[in-house]
């Protein structure tokens, strides 16, 4: 019989690894890939571009899932029935703690789900948090390559305007309201997919974190007047390369030992 092919992925089994980078833009995709061994082409369907590359032997899978937590779900839920197990999202955030510099690397310890996806898959109440062997081999992949990380929460909105526009909008009383809350509980940045990849990533069993780049943070700009930003993603994606690598180096002197 034919394998099955996924209604938005449009892949079937055999066509990804069970390790996946997760950019949220399809233009990234490619330049990603080239960090790999061995990348190529595999599929772009709606926001969905897939390339396949090798690490230390393994193949690995770069693919984007679009921007927000709706086009993010449809992504884990297909990647699961493909085989994924393993997800990392590599991607850009806005910075909430005026504290934290452009440049740094933000390694999420649980996300805000301040969006609607989550809500149809779990209570509020249920936290939002990543994997916390994933977050781990995250930080010491940046320990190792230099590269100044934070760790903390994260916001996850659905609207991109409502946080840089929130005056302009008929809930401004909400949004600037719960924006001063996350300041003041100490969350770090702001951005739109981490929420719903913890959430679905947990509930397929799957194992799931996140690390973004600091681009730019508003707050800071305010408290201090200074305008620093930071757009080139390559030290967020060799960090998740280097964790991925790390990963599969571990499983494989488990299983030599075995």
């Amino acid at each position: 019989m034919a394998e099955e092919v996924m209604h938005h992925l449009k892949m079937s089994k055999g066509q990804i690894g069970k390790y996946v980078i997760l950019p949220g833009d399809p233009g990234r995709v490619e330049k990603i890939a080239q960090y790999l061994d061995n990348p190529y082409y595999v599929m772009t369907n709606r926001e969905y571009t897939t390339w396949n590359g090798t690490i230390e032997g393994e193949t690995v899978t770069v693919m984007s899932t679009g921007m927000g937590g709706p086009s993010t779900a449809i992504a884990i839920e297909e990647l699961k029935k493909l085989g994924a197990e393993v997800l990392i999202r590599v991607g850009t955030a806005g910075g909430i703690d005026p504290e934290v510099v452009p440049g740094t690397l933000i390694i999420p310890t649980g996300a805000i789900r301040k969006e609607g996806t989550t809500r149809e898959y779990a209570p509020i109440e249920y936290p939002a948090v990543p994997d916390y062997s994933l977050v781990r081999e995250l930080e010491e992949a940046a320990g190792r390559l230099g590269y100044p990380t934070k760790l903390g929460v994260s916001e996850s909105k659905d609207s991109f305007y409502g946080q840089h526009s929130p005056e302009s909008m008929p809930v401004a009383y909400e949004l600037l309201d719960k924006w001063e809350a996350w300041k003041q509980c100490g969350a770090v940045a702001s951005e739109m997919e981490s929420a719903a990849l913890f959430i679905v990533a947990g509930i397929r069993r799957m194992k799931s974190a996140a690390i973004m780049l600091l681009c730019r943070n508003i707050e800071r700009e305010k408290k201090y007047n200074l305008y620093d930003s930071e757009w080139d993603t390559s030290h967020a994606i060799e960090t998740a390369v280097e964790a991925i690598r790390s990963i599969i180096l571990k499983e494989k002197n488990s299983n030599q030992k075995k």
